[in-house]
């Protein structure tokens, strides 16, 4: 048996953590790959590092290209080879002419939960405009999909997988940005990121809004470092790179902004 309370103790996502705590005990006990619901970046984030110390079982995420947000886990004994081809996952191309009624991800997201989906059970959705979207969900739905999913606001479309190969995954746009500031604290290397007031990123770091390596952190003093993740709901995504000391006890920063 795992340490259950050991790895909850202190989790923001207890819930989620809990069912994939079962999984891996299944996993352990038949041998077999078991493959959780699709999950979002803060709940695999705090599943990785809460499993990061136990040896005798592992974890894969995958949710059917290399930047989905939204994965599933790939569930196993250590002793047993993994790959992303045990991720099951069913690619849909969601196709309509928006042209005069645009659809947003909100748009999609609620059609197909309003055919009586749950959230978990449906990952990344690509928006593309004019034509429809693209969604990622578990096999099961693949099917029931095509026929129950046949309108998004007032346009008719139509429902049918696709290879993942078809997937327009567009790369995110970046910005790179040079700060020098006098310490590393998250108020302000995040507001040099994100280009805003370091008492605008204050109020939203105390109001819960900011993520370090998908992490919610409420202290504005908080230390960054080289290599993390910094986001804030709805503005995207900062990635903190190179971090330099200079003559005069500076730190010259170099960010990648996400938008």
């Amino acid at each position: 048996m795992l340490p259950r309370e050991d790895l909850l103790k202190g989790v923001e996502n207890r819930e989620a953590i809990a069912r994939v705590i079962d999984q891996a005990e299944q996993a352990i006990k038949t041998w077999e790959v078991v493959t959780s619901d699709f999950l979002s970046p803060p709940e695999l984030a705090e599943i990785q590092r809460s499993f990061s110390r136990l040896t005798e079982v592992q974890l894969l995420a995958w949710g059917g290209y290399p930047q989905a947000e939204r994965q599933r886990l790939a569930i196993a004994r250590s002793e047993i080879p993994l790959d992303s081809s045990q991720v099951e996952l069913v690619a849909l191309d969601i196709a309509g002419n928006f042209l005069f009624d645009p659809a947003t991800h909100r748009d999609f997201l609620g059609a197909i939960l309003g055919t009586g989906i749950v959230r978990d059970k449906v990952g990344d959705i690509i928006v593309l405009g004019e034509r429809g979207a693209q969604a990622i969900v578990t096999p099961e739905l693949g099917e029931f999909l095509q026929t129950a999913l046949t309108q998004v606001r007032s346009v008719p479309v139509k429902t049918q997988p696709i290879p993942f190969e078809e997937l327009k995954i567009r790369e995110p746009k970046k910005k790179e940005i040079t700060t020098v500031e006098a310490s590393m604290r998250l108020d302000a290397i995040a507001s040099a990121g994100f280009g805003m007031s370091r008492s605008k990123m204050a109020d939203l770091i105390t109001a819960g809004d900011v993520r370090v390596n998908w992490k919610e952190i409420t202290s504005s003093s908080y230390s960054v470092k080289a290599g993390d993740l910094i986001a804030i709901r709805g503005k995207g995504r900062v990635e903190v790179g190179d971090v330099m000391v200079t003559k005069k006890d500076r730190y010259r920063v170099q960010l990648t902004r996400f938008v």
